[in-house]
């Protein structure tokens, strides 16, 4: 029994997503948090330990939670250029 091979396909706006989109951001700046988590140490204790992954956990519930919240401006945005692209 063989099965298909299953192909990532992107939204047709991925690029906009990118852009605009709440759990994107976040999950940017929970990257940037565990990154921190690693690198802040080596220069001295500036901060109590586990700071960073505490954000980056906030950072990342945050992003799940926007990921199903509806986006309203990010749609608006898009049609709102299409008026603009139709209607010079």
């Amino acid at each position: 029994m063989t099965t298909k091979p299953t192909i990532c396909l992107l939204v047709d706006d991925w690029r906009r997503v990118l852009r605009r989109a709440w759990s994107i951001r976040l999950a940017l700046l929970a990257a940037l948090f565990t990154a921190a988590e690693v690198i802040v140490p080596l220069f001295g204790d500036v901060l109590p330990r586990g700071v960073f992954v505490l954000l980056a956990f906030g950072a990342s519930m945050g992003g799940a939670v926007a990921r199903i919240v509806a986006q309203p401006r990010m749609h608006q945005d898009r049609h709102q250029e299409r008026h603009q692209e139709m209607h010079p």
